[in-house]
């Protein structure tokens, strides 16, 4: 058999190792609020094990060598030689922060043990060497009444398993070195020679391990492979049990049917580069405006012999429609992927601020765009943390207000529409009026607050640089803050609302756009040019008679629609078109909503309604405010994508000014 080249499987273990890392995360939080499942610990236990047989099979000694210690104090606990103590789930959590570092240098090609690695090896190693808490009659109590004297083991590889760079003598071999083996093949799967792959697995084997191993040093040789072979792996008993603790036995079998379940589930997924999904995108990008030339092509033709075609046509668009639908959903994650973070974050920083907080996570099924998912985290980060520092107070401020010592921190996200709303909402003492409007005027920003809103007084906090702490820490009062979080998800073609009570809490309010590779839009006429106003944002398109629209000072334009008057927004005076200037009661007035603020788009004349393939203005041009991309239409032209939440804004400051 030709040498497997490992290095081609570094990338596949290090994102399976992240993985079992947050999987550890998240079980050790568990346990440390109290959680008694046996398999939370088995958990932890596997992850730790997998990835130091990973490690050591790719020849990272360092991951190997620390992840072994941290295994043995973990097999303490699983034993039930240790119990699981805070001072064990706060240094098995700092462990993983290591040992993610540590993969994350072996990656880079920078490997080696830091000083912080060193000093927590040494930690773990005294708490394992410190010998077990748990009394010793206790743990005899515990131990199984039958004695082990062998393990009996089925186990198939499945035809592809080589290809993962696992090898069945390997195994073998870490078996041997618990005791005899002897090993007998079965070869009935083998196919003639000449349909034969050299890479595939064919044999299956039966195996008998003639030492008294623990379970799970048996199961961790195979763990490298779950999902990758049939295994079954039964003991060999000395005698049968006495009556009273016949039982005892059977129950660590039961962790490995429930890892043989949640195995088989996750064999469904299957791991593919981000820029294969990409590519598969821009290919449906591409056919969709193929479909839509054609498409203008089947609105001219009458003939009757040309029914076919027509019809040829309408079944493309369907399947284009499906395509697309299909493919946009390979790219759709859970936002739980996001959410994983932030229980150990809230527990840090609360420990860290002497507050008792609990976090409350909602809609974590709820799904958005990868790319969107991946840059939305750090705005979530800094909200999270500013509601913990300022806006939770301390157990003694809240009994003090007449509330409960332990905060709530709410997490929520739903659909709306066709956008995504994230909202970060705490019980804590809510925005300070006075002391905004006071840090306001003496950073110059207002002369006087008189007059202003409670609304208003919010916005303030996302000024860039505005802040009202009164001292610099880690966590506040530097001035890189809420309108960091603001831009950032600008940038995804987002808004960011507050909503506030003072003494009752905070509430900030995230809309997203599902994708930003593909949006539903209708195209307008304005002057000689194209644009697309998203269908998310429209609310009603009205044509407007003259006698119901205003002049303003500025040279402003209100007109009516039903009970309020709204300020029309003229697409041709804001983007420079050229061509005729029309008046008002010649085109079309779209209503939009951003930002809870509505505003009337004039248009000369609406052409229909269409998908839109969004391409980067700023990646190919630079940025411009009020258009979030542009698109190719089906005649070759290109469009320009209105952005309504910047096309608001620029409406509120020309209000202002």
């Amino acid at each position: 058999m030709s040498k497997v080249d490992l290095a081609q499987f570094h990338k596949a273990f290090h994102e399976e190792s992240l993985d079992g890392l947050d999987a550890m995360e998240q079980a050790l939080l568990a346990l440390d609020e109290g959680a008694e499942d046996p398999e939370l610990i088995n958990v932890v236990f596997r992850a730790a094990h997998s990835i130091k047989g990973g490690a050591a099979t790719f020849g990272f000694a360092d991951v190997a060598a620390f992840t072994h210690v941290a295994e043995n104090l973990m097999d303490e606990v699983r034993s039930g030689r240790r119990p699981m103590e805070k001072a064990v789930v706060e240094l098995l959590l700092r462990s993983g922060d290591i040992i993610r570092d540590m993969l994350s240098l072996q990656m880079a090609g920078q490997p080696g043990a830091s000083a912080e690695s060193q000093a927590l090896l040494a930690e773990l190693s005294a708490m394992v060497a410190g010998g077990s808490a748990v009394p010793a009659a206790a743990a005899k109590a515990a131990a199984p009444a039958e004695a082990i004297e062998g393990w009996d083991i089925a186990f198939r590889p499945f035809d592809y398993l080589l290809k993962t760079g696992n090898d069945p003598a390997r195994m073998f071999r870490e078996l041997q070195g618990m005791g005899p083996l002897s090993v007998s093949t079965d070869a009935s799967a083998l196919p003639p020679l000449a349909s034969m792959d050299p890479t595939a697995s064919y044999l299956a084997y039966t195996l008998g391990l003639a030492a008294g191993a623990k379970r799970a040093a048996v199961e961790g040789v195979f763990d490298w492979v779950d999902g990758d072979c049939d295994l079954t792996i039964t003991p060999r008993v000395a005698a049968p049990a006495p009556a009273p603790a016949a039982a005892a036995p059977a129950a660590p079998a039961a962790p490995r049917a429930v890892r043989e379940v949640a195995t088989n589930s996750e064999a469904s997924s299957v791991r593919v580069g981000i820029e294969k999904i990409d590519t598969l995108i821009n290919l449906v990008g591409e056919l969709v405006i193929t479909q839509s030339m054609l498409s203008q092509f089947h609105d001219g033709v009458q003939d009757a012999q040309l029914e076919m075609l027509r019809q040829g046509l309408a079944q493309l668009a369907r399947h284009t429609r499906e395509l697309q639908e299909s493919v946009m959903s390979i790219r759709m994650l859970p936002i739980s992927t996001v959410f994983n973070r932030f229980p150990r974050l809230v527990r840090d920083l609360a420990q860290k601020l002497d507050k008792k907080v609990v976090l409350d996570l909602r809609g974590e099924t709820t799904e958005l765009d990868k790319t969107v998912l991946e840059k939305i985290g750090d705005p979530l980060v800094h909200l999270v943390r500013n509601a913990i520092d300022h806006g939770l107070e301390v157990p003694a401020k809240r009994q003090a207000a007449g509330k409960g010592d332990t905060g709530t921190l709410r997490m929520e996200a739903f659909h709306r529409g066709g956008s995504i709303v994230v909202e970060v909402a705490d019980d804590g003492a809510g925005l300070n009026r006075d002391a905004i409007v006071a840090k306001a005027i003496q950073r110059g920003i207002i002369a006087s607050g008189d007059g202003m809103t409670d609304d208003q007084v919010a916005e303030l906090i996302f000024e860039a640089g505005f802040s009202t702490a009164a001292a610099t820490t880690d966590l506040s009062g530097r001035g890189v803050g809420m309108d960091v979080v603001r831009r950032n998800v600008m940038d995804l073609g987002g808004t960011v609302g507050i909503t506030s009570k003072y003494g009752q809490g905070t509430t900030f309010t995230i809309t997203l756009p599902l994708t930003l590779a593909i949006i539903d839009g209708l195209t307008a006429a304005v002057g000689e040019e194209t644009y697309i106003v998203p269908l998310v944002s429209i609310v009603e398109s009205v044509q407007v008679k003259a006698e119901n629209v205003r002049s303003v000072v500025g040279g402003g334009e209100l007109f009516r629609f039903r009970d309020e008057w709204l300020p029309i927004v003229r697409l041709f005076d804001v983007f420079g078109c050229s061509g005729p200037r029309r008046a008002v009661d010649e085109g079309i007035v779209i209503v939009v909503e951003g930002e809870g603020t509505r505003i009337g788009l004039f248009v000369d004349e609406l052409i229909g309604q269409q998908q839109a393939v969004v391409k980067s203005l700023e990646a190919n041009y630079r940025r411009v405010t009020g258009i979030s991309g542009a698109t190719i239409l089906a005649d070759g032209s290109v469009a320009l994508i209105t952005d309504i939440a910047g096309l608001v804004r620029l409406q509120g400051r020309r209000k202002a000014a």
